[in-house]
């Protein structure tokens, strides 16, 4: 079985062709950043970066006639349960006008998606995208009326890293409970309770631990102060774009950061050791949904490379649960893996409904 996979990012399209789960090709297209600066709308960008992965496809001799499914990262959804869904009109509707309000080159994956399955006559899908929102009812309420959680996590490898160690336990995902961490350019640490992603942390809405762009979680007065000052817009930049090791270090490097630390520079390692130590924290949360039921911790992401980190997550928490560390991602891979799950019937594929995984009930909504 010959899937397609397509992932876009910032600056460049990560893309793969697999044979079943083996992976026969794989690249990263990059993109102009002036190129891509004159496209007003991320969903704008779509025919230059669908001809730059054609004609890349036709300098490395890659035919993709006799593909049978096209899978795109997907994106700009409203919250949705996990799995694989078909990419239809209304997935598509919502992910070019980025109906979750979040601006992000993955509303583009079901797109690029589409347009590669129709020209090859293969069908289309999205697996577990960063909309995923599975949280219990205790995780929804907040303490100010009428301001619910969501969550927006790195699903699509949370998931995959869940379900792979799973079967190395020689169990089903479903059958498990574990916290799973992706540490990369984003932080995501995630409660997953017998096949469901339960609780996490909106890290596009400024929770979770600091990464390197991302500020974190702050107490919301010091915000209020901090608004005044600098505006909403900064306030807002610092939860995606500008906050985390940006701004305390001016870089956005993680092995530029611990090079300084290495070198003698304090503030650089202090900034380090607090990310994972607040990573730790939120570690210490979920397990805590989770009761303490918890049958391992697992790390993914590029930061995950880091002994050091590593180290230091086992130093803190191995007495919660064993820590197993996956460094990098399956993201790729579990795309297609999703495709193929769909494709050989061992799962159904879904359908997007336009609908809010969770609303809240009028009970709720109305006045104390």
């Amino acid at each position: 079985m010959r899937i397609f996979a397509i992932n876009p990012g910032s600056t460049s399209t990560k893309i793969a062709l697999f044979d079943d789960d083996a992976c026969v090709f794989s690249k990263n297209v990059s993109h102009d950043a002036e190129e891509l600066a004159t496209y007003q709308d991320v969903s704008d960008q779509l025919p230059y970066r669908k001809q730059t992965i054609l004609d890349l496809l036709a300098e490395k001799g890659v035919d993709l006639e006799g593909v049978e499914a096209v899978v795109g990262r997907g994106g700009g959804l409203l919250p949705m349960e996990g799995g694989t869904y078909l990419v239809d009109d209304r997935l598509l509707e919502d992910a070019r006008c980025g109906a979750n309000g979040v601006s992000h080159p993955a509303q583009l994956g079901s797109q690029l998606a589409h347009e590669f399955a129709r020209r090859y006559g293969a069908c289309a899908f999205v697996v577990n995208p960063p909309d995923v929102d599975e949280l219990q009812e205790l995780a929804r309420l907040t303490g100010i009326a009428g301001v619910y959680r969501t969550v927006h996590l790195h699903a699509l490898n949370l998931k995959e890293t869940a379900i792979r160690h799973a079967a190395v336990l020689g169990r089903s995902y479903d059958a498990c409970n574990f916290v799973v961490c992706h540490i990369g350019g984003g932080v995501s640490v995630s409660a997953h309770r017998r096949g469901r992603m339960i609780d996490g942390f909106d890290i596009v809405g400024g929770e979770g631990p600091l990464a390197p762009t991302r500020c974190g979680s702050v107490a919301l007065a010091g915000m209020v102060d901090w608004c005044e000052v600098h505006g909403l817009a900064a306030a807002k930049a610092l939860c995606t774009k500008t906050g985390g090791f940006v701004d305390l270090t001016g870089t956005s490097d993680a092995i530029e950061l611990t090079r300084r630390a290495e070198a003698g520079d304090k503030r650089a390692a202090l900034v380090w050791n607090t990310m994972i130590y607040q990573i730790e924290k939120c570690i210490g949360s979920m397990a805590a949904v989770l009761a303490g039921e918890v049958d391992g911790i697992l790390l993914g992401g590029g930061m995950v490379h880091s002994d050091d980190l590593v180290s230091q997550i086992v130093d803190a928490c191995s007495w919660i649960a064993p820590v197993t560390a996956y460094p990098g991602e399956f993201e790729m891979e579990a795309m297609a893996a999703g495709a193929v799950r769909v494709m050989t019937g061992v799962e159904q594929a879904k359908r997007y409904t336009g609908q809010p995984a969770w609303t809240p009930p009028a009970w709720l909504c109305s006045q104390a």
